[in-house]
């Protein structure tokens, strides 16, 4: 964000960008959209191990966001990149049992899944192998 000494309203901000994110599935009608509780368990089946890892992008600045675009493998990349989480820990210190890729615009489905098959093949130590796609 680039925000030298960010006070409440810039952390709120974030925290709502976030959060709307993360339920947008909830607010809009659709075969696909469900509760989080849903989510969670089509995701991952074992109820144990059901812990989200939020990440977000773009992060910019508000000052720059009409300035950049920014394609689908630098939003996927940077989603997965520990200083894009909201929570203090780095993921490549563990696996990921799966993922779910929220994309809102205009974004070709073809460009998700081929970087997301890239992510996947390129970081496949950070994915469990026995859990398939």
């Amino acid at each position: 964000m680039k925000v030298k000494s960010p006070n409440y309203s810039h952390l709120n901000g974030l925290v709502a960008k976030v959060m709307s994110g993360v339920t947008c599935s909830l607010r809009f009608p659709g075969q696909l959209n469900a509760d989080l509780r849903k989510l969670a368990t089509n995701l991952v089946p074992f109820p144990r191990l059901h812990f989200f890892l939020v990440g977000t992008a773009p992060l910019t600045s508000s000052a720059n966001a009409g300035y950049t675009k920014d394609s689908v493998q630098t939003l996927t990349h940077q989603l997965f990149d520990p200083h894009n989480m909201m929570a203090a820990c780095d993921p490549r210190n563990g696996r990921y049992l799966t993922a779910s890729v929220i994309f809102r615009g205009h974004v070709a489905t073809k460009d998700v899944e081929e970087e997301m098959l890239n992510v996947q093949k390129k970081d496949a130590a950070h994915f469990v192998e026995w859990i398939p796609n």
